[in-house]
């Protein structure tokens, strides 16, 4: 038998939400390379075909997508169960899905910005990490014990950003669900941890209009440069993997050293 690598995923059935492009994909590809089953969720039904094609290229095993807006408590449900009932089981889930936005100041951000925004980051994370804790614990009660939850988090967690209020409050919110999610789904062999990620080049931060903002932060980076895609596949893979089966409640900064550059 060949040796396996130490982040070996095969057989594993990993799932991330939005995850037809940038940070979600970019999960799913680092889980790709290990040998991972694949389970694309996002909006676009024909994006997700070309992201499951683009990941079993990389090395992936079955794969499978659901086109789910995870602001619809409904289709988080469906789309879980119709995920189990292709796949057999989930082992990972990365609950990635969100937007952004930014209001020219705080007392001027509107309540539709606000809860525009908490509908996808906050409560389509939630109904993500439910749906994933209940099939886990369910699978554990029924003598298969173990899995990983995911969530992305940002270092809006941990800095101010004018404008960016609400973000870092759905943000926040969830790295509190994941703490509650360590305690809770431990006794289940199940981890939870998120990965707090700075500026990744992604389609959306490459626009012109971000150029100077990606330059700047750049600059306040000991590192040098902002995160690429390829940056954050190593550690989607680590928490997958059972190499990480001692690691939970913890957030993962990857962010070139910018929170130690204060």
């Amino acid at each position: 038998m060949a040796p396996r690598g130490l982040f070996d995923l095969t057989g594993k059935v990993v799932v991330s939400t939005g995850a037809n492009s940038g940070i979600g994909l970019g999960f799913l590809q680092g889980c790709a390379k290990q040998g991972a089953d694949v389970v694309v969720w996002g909006r676009r039904a024909d994006r997700n075909a070309e992201a499951l094609a683009a990941l079993q290229a990389l090395g992936a095993g079955r794969g499978h997508a659901e086109a789910v807006d995870v602001a619809d408590e409904a289709a988080v449900v469906r789309a879980m169960a119709g995920t189990v009932e292709a796949m057999g089981r989930v082992d990972c889930v990365f609950a990635n899905a969100g937007i952004s936005s930014r209001a020219p100041s705080f007392p001027d951000m509107t309540s539709e910005m606000y809860h525009a925004l908490l509908n996808v980051n906050l409560h389509g994370a939630f109904y993500t990490l439910r749906e994933a804790s209940r099939h886990m614990r369910a699978r554990a009660q029924a003598g298969d014990p173990g899995g990983s939850i995911v969530a992305c988090g940002s270092l809006a967690i941990f800095r101010g950003y004018a404008g960016l209020e609400h973000y870092g409050a759905a943000k926040s919110g969830v790295a509190a669900m994941i703490k509650g999610l360590a305690v809770e789904m431990g006794p289940y062999g199940v981890r939870a941890n998120m990965i707090a990620a700075g500026l990744i080049r992604t389609a959306m931060t490459d626009r012109p209009q971000n150029e100077a903002v990606a330059k700047q932060m750049a600059g306040q980076t000991p590192l040098g440069r902002c995160g690429e895609i390829s940056d954050i596949e190593g550690p989607a893979a680590y928490l997958a993997s059972d190499a990480s089966a001692f690691h939970t409640g913890d957030i993962l900064v990857l962010d070139g050293g910018r929170l130690v550059n204060s």
